[in-house]
């Protein structure tokens, strides 16, 4: 028997990062969206360890993988669910883009286990067990609409901004999040995303004012050719219709949120026809 799940992209809407906490965490203030561009996630239950299948290469194949240890956390802290198997990758999200794809192929996994419990967790709960894999991934155990704080693990639901047009795009090089936090602690940041105006108009329904204030603080401090390229992302983005772009986490991802369906369609077709590399999302609503 096999079970599949989609594992959804997350968007960070807005990002905001304070100063090092004493635990050598930074303190975050974000906003984070899911979308329905996806990975598809299947896991076979079988015995004696686990395996990981993709079709990129490079992705770990043993227990290292963060969908494989997905699976070992659930095991060892419920007691349900097989010990061992093998995980099946179908990658569509960009690997290291921000778009937490690994993130997100982890709370898939938790999902399939959990459906395999006799005793399957509450969605808190869940969420609350998947805090060890990283930062996004108890987010990304139901999506939606959330105001995340902490580390990016503490969880505010908002209502459900579902059903904006999107374009995702991923530049041809990846991001050093450690690197991009240092530089923000040697840097004094003038200008913040207004994170409670956005929050304000997901919940309204407002597509234009929070396209307004997409706004993510890294990019301010990408070195200044990678910044160039995010920046000419979201200028051709916005040239092409959207109404408003940003990077999404530590990068190198840029999305555009687009006013209707026929706009980001044209847009899709003209960033291409450049040589971008670009899909067409939209963003979705709580798994629950």
């Amino acid at each position: 028997m096999s079970l599949t799940e989609l594992a959804f992209a997350k968007l960070n809407l807005c990002l905001d990062v304070a100063e090092r906490r004493a635990d050598g965490f930074h303190e975050v203030r974000s906003i984070m969206q899911s979308t329905d561009f996806c990975d598809e996630v299947t896991l076979e239950p079988g015995t004696g360890g686990w395996t990981v299948e993709s079709d990129l290469s490079y992705l770990p194949t043993g227990e290292t993988n963060l969908a494989a240890r997905a699976a070992v956390l659930y095991r060892q802290e419920t007691g349900a669910g097989p010990d061992g198997g093998r995980i099946r990758l179908k990658k569509r999200i960009p690997v290291c883009g921000g778009f937490g794809g690994g993130s997100s192929d982890a709370a898939a996994v938790l999902r399939i286990m959990n459906r395999l419990s006799p005793s399957p967790l509450r969605w808190d709960e869940l969420e609350a067990l998947s805090r060890p894999l990283g930062s996004d991934v108890p987010f990304c155990v139901r999506g939606g609409t959330a105001r995340a704080e902490g580390r990016g693990e503490v969880l505010t639901p908002l209502p459900d901004f579902a059903g904006r047009e999107l374009l995702l795009c991923r530049p041809d090089f990846s991001c050093s999040t450690p690197l991009l936090f240092k530089a923000l602690d040697r840097l004094k940041l003038r200008v913040r995303p207004d994170t409670a105006g956005l929050e304000r108009a997901a919940a309204a329904g407002d597509t234009v004012g929070v396209a307004r204030r997409l706004f993510n603080v890294f990019e301010e401090v990408l070195p200044k050719k990678q910044r160039d390229t995010v920046w000419e992302l979201r200028d051709a983005m916005v040239e092409a219709g959207a109404l408003g772009a940003a990077m999404t986490g530590s990068g190198s991802g840029v999305f555009g949120v687009f006013p209707d369906g026929e706009t980001a369609a044209a847009a899709l077709i003209a960033l291409r026809d450049k040589g971008i590399r670009c899909d067409r999302a939209k963003t979705t609503g709580r798994l629950v």
